[in-house]
C-alpha cells in the first residue's frame, strides 16, 4: 500500500490541475493542507517535496508553493513535458526519470497537462510557440483519432523546436519521432498466454480514444484468429476518457456494475487495458461472488502498483524498472544533440501473479 505522503501527492496533482484551470498559481499553505487532509505537517512537506522533484511546483522560502508553468527565459535550456493527466499513475515515475537524465545535461523541464482534451492541447501548444524551448516531450490527446492541431505541431517544427511523442502518435501527422510500447505485440502475448492456460472465451476491455487501446485490441483479435478461436464482438467492451474518469474518480462499485452489465458473463478470462481498470474489474467480480482466477482470469498492462495492492495480485505486462522514462530521456538527448532518434517500440515482459 502506498504511504500517506504518496497518497497526498496524488491528491495534490489533481488539485494542481484544477488550480491551473481556474487561473491560479499558488497552493494552499502547509498548515491549511495538513488541516484539510487530516495529516501531519511533515507528511504534507514530504508530499510537496515529491511534486517539487517532479517539476510540478516551485517552493519559495517564506512565500509558499507555486505551480511551475512559467515561460522560459530567452536562451534557457528548457524542455516542455506535456502529459494528459498529472495524476496518471504511471506518469510521475516517467517524469522523474526524464528529468533526471535532462538535468545531468543542464536542462530543466516545464510540465503541462491537457486532461486529454483537444481544446486544452491547442491552448498549451499555442503557449509553447511563445516560449524559448529546446524541445517538447508530448503525450498526444485521443491519439486513436486524427488531430486538428497538426498545424501547431508543424509550426513548432518549422521554428526549430523538435517534438518527441510518448505512447502514441497521430495518423495525420508524420515525420515526428516517438517512444511507444509495442502494444500490438502485448495484446497478442497476453492472449496467447490465456490460450495456453486453456481459455478460449476471452473478453477484452479497451480504451477507445487512445491509440494504445486499438493496438492492444488488434493484437488480441489477431492471436484469437491465428489460434482458430471464434472472435466474439460482444465480448469486447470499450470506454473513453469520460467513462474512465467516472469509473476511477467515483470509486463506486455501482459504476463498474453499470459499465460492464452482463458482458463478461459468458467469458472465463478478460484482458484489461491497464492495471487501473483490472483492479476495479477484480473488485467488482469479487463483489458479485465470482472468484479470480477460478471463475474469471484477469490480466492487464503496466505492471504498476495497482497490480500488487488488491485482494488478488494482477498478472500484468510491464517493463524493467524505469524503461519508458529512460528511453524517452535518451531519445530527447539525441534530439537535443542534433540527431534523429530511431522509432522505438518497447517490448513487454510478463509478470505472473495470482489473477490469471
Amino acid at each position: 500500500m502506498s504511504k500517506k505522503y504518496e497518497q497526498l501527492a496524488g491528491i495534490l496533482r489533481s488539485e494542481l490541475q484544477q488550480l491551473v484551470r481556474q487561473g491560479g498559481s499558488r497552493l494552499a499553505t502547509e498548515a491549511v493542507l495538513a488541516e484539510r487532509y487530516h495529516m501531519s505537517r511533515q507528511t504534507v512537506r514530504h508530499a510537496l517535496k515529491i511534486l517539487e522533484e517532479e517539476g510540478l511546483i516551485l517552493r519559495r522560502q517564506g512565500s509558499g508553493s507555486y505551480v511551475r508553468a512559467d515561460p522560459a527565459e530567452p536562451g534557457a535550456r528548457q524542455v516542455a513535458v506535456v502529459t494528459t493527466f498529472l495524476d496518471d499513475y504511471i506518469f510521475p515515475s516517467i517524469l522523474h526519470d526524464v528529468q533526471g537524465i535532462l538535468s545531468q545535461e543542464g536542462y530543466s523541464t516545464l510540465v503541462f497537462a491537457t486532461e486529454n482534451l483537444v481544446s486544452r492541447e491547442r491552448e498549451i501548444l499555442t503557449r509553447l510557440l511563445d516560449m524559448q524551448l529546446s524541445a517538447v516531450l508530448m503525450e498526444g490527446v485521443k491519439t486513436a483519432l486524427p488531430t486538428v492541431n497538426a498545424d501547431l505541431y508543424q509550426l513548432l517544427r518549422a521554428r526549430g523546436v523538435p517534438v518527441l511523442f510518448l505512447h502514441g502518435t497521430y495518423c495525420n501527422l508524420s515525420g515526428f519521432p516517438s517512444i511507444q510500447d509495442d502494444n500490438y505485440s502485448g495484446g497478442y502475448q497476453l492472449t496467447r498466454y490465456l490460450l495456453s492456460k486453456g481459455h478460449t472465451r476471452i473478453a477484452g476491455i479497451f480504451k477507445s480514444d487512445d491509440a494504445q487501446g486499438s493496438q492492444r485490441y488488434h493484437g488480441m483479435l489477431t492471436a484469437l484468429r491465428d489460434a482458430g478461436v471464434p472472435i466474439r464482438d460482444e465480448a469486447v467492451v470499450w470506454f473513453g476518457t469520460r467513462e474512465r474518469s467516472a469509473l476511477v474518480d467515483s470509486g463506486a462499485e455501482s459504476r463498474m456494475a453499470e459499465f460492464l452489465g452482463s458482458r463478461l458473463d459468458d467469458s472465463t478470462a478478460v484482458i484489461c487495458y491497464n492495471d487501473e481498470i483490472a483492479y476495479l474489474v477484480i473488485r467488482h467480480l469479487l463483489h458479485i461472488g465470482r472468484r479470480v482466477p477460478e471463475d474469471m482470469a484477469v490480466v492487464s498492462f503496466d505492471n504498476s502498483f495497482y497490480s500488487q495492492i488488491g485482494q488478488v495480485p494482477i498478472t500484468s505486462l510491464g517493463h524493467k524498472a524505469s524503461r519508458t522514462g529512460k528511453a524517452a530521456g535518451a531519445a530527447l538527448l539525441q534530439i537535443l544533440s542534433g540527431n534523429q532518434p530511431e522509432e522505438e517500440r518497447l517490448e513487454w515482459e510478463l509478470f505472473l501473479r495470482a489473477s490469471g
